[in-house]
């Protein structure tokens, strides 16, 4: 059985010359990530894709693949990424992925956690 949870989070948008800024509850502004979007984005496909799987609302890769309009063998790649250690999916979060690049998070890799930090740390700051 599985569980969500909901969380709202009260957020102001206020627009300044050029720019917008969201503005958090306390009034403190918000500061954007020096995460790469290309990499958050992979990373929450791959979950999102993950969770779809699991709870049997796809049958397949090849399933969210035709829904997708995308390649079987790009959805299987970035499905990998939902196997990335947790302290390495939180600095790419966090933008201390360093030099690791979308392209590199791609390539091949263990699925053993601590294989995982021995390859990935000479780009990462973990």
């Amino acid at each position: 059985m599985s569980a969500s949870i909901t969380v709202h989070v009260p957020l102001t948008i206020r627009r300044r010359p050029g720019r917008r800024t969201v503005v958090a509850p306390g009034g403190g502004s918000w500061q954007p990530t020096r995460a790469d979007p290309a990499m958050v984005k992979a990373l929450a496909r791959a979950f999102r894709w993950r969770r779809l799987l699991e709870d049997g609302r796809y049958e397949s890769i090849s399933a969210i693949a035709a829904k997708e309009k995308l390649d079987r063998g790009y959805v299987g790649t970035v499905l990998r990424l939902s196997l990335l250690a947790p302290d390495l999916v939180e600095a790419v979060l966090s933008g201390g992925s360093g030099d690791l690049g979308l392209a590199r998070l791609l390539e091949p890799w263990a699925v053993q956690w601590e294989e995982q930090r021995r390859l990935l740390s000479s780009w990462c700051r973990i």
